[in-house]
């Protein structure tokens, strides 16, 4: 039975129990960005809302997930620190929708999917799957005994990542 490990917004949770699956609900322009070393079969998740902490040095210190430069940093330490090798780290994200809300050409969803991507490039990191952008919610899902990723949307399921593609990668060095 799978014991779900729930990720707020702005917040993020790491597992190394093959028993847990972590969750996180209603991504709209939000990113939530999942990290699994296949090899350690250890693995986290990151809802965050705003592309740089930049924007709010006082919020940054005090809630670094909120932000995608300092809560992916965080996250990836975390996960390093548990055995996961940065070679073998698996990246999978979805959120970045165009909402209505804010003020108009904020524009949160591009910039948060522009901030992460320019993230995971310094950290050496490319994305193996996404669902980004569009214009609704979506929840997602890392299971930890196998590295599956899923995302839910009110009209579909849809699998990004799944062990298939971490057996390619093990045979691939």
């Amino acid at each position: 039975m799978l014991s779900d490990i729930i990720v707020q917004i702005s917040d993020a949770k790491v597992s190394a129990n093959a028993a847990d699956r972590i969750v996180t609900y209603s991504l709209g322009s939000c990113i939530g960005l999942c990290l699994y070393d296949y090899s350690q079969k250890v693995g986290g998740m990151l809802h965050f809302q705003l592309p740089d902490s930049k924007m709010d040095s006082h919020t940054a210190a005090s809630n670094p997930f909120k932000f995608a430069d300092t809560g992916t940093e965080l996250l990836f330490d975390k996960l390093v620190s548990m055995g996961a090798h940065p070679k073998k780290m698996k990246v999978a994200m979805a959120g970045g929708a165009s909402m209505d809300a804010g003020p108009k050409g904020f524009d949160i969803g591009k910039r948060n999917i522009l901030a992460i991507r320019k993230m995971l490039w310094k950290k050496g990191l490319f994305i193996d799957a996404e669902d980004l952008g569009s214009n609704g919610f979506r929840n997602l899902y890392l299971s930890i005994s196998d590295g599956t990723v899923t995302v839910k949307t009110a009209e579909s399921t849809t699998t990004l990542l799944s062990p298939v593609a971490f057996a390619a990668a093990r045979q691939a060095g």
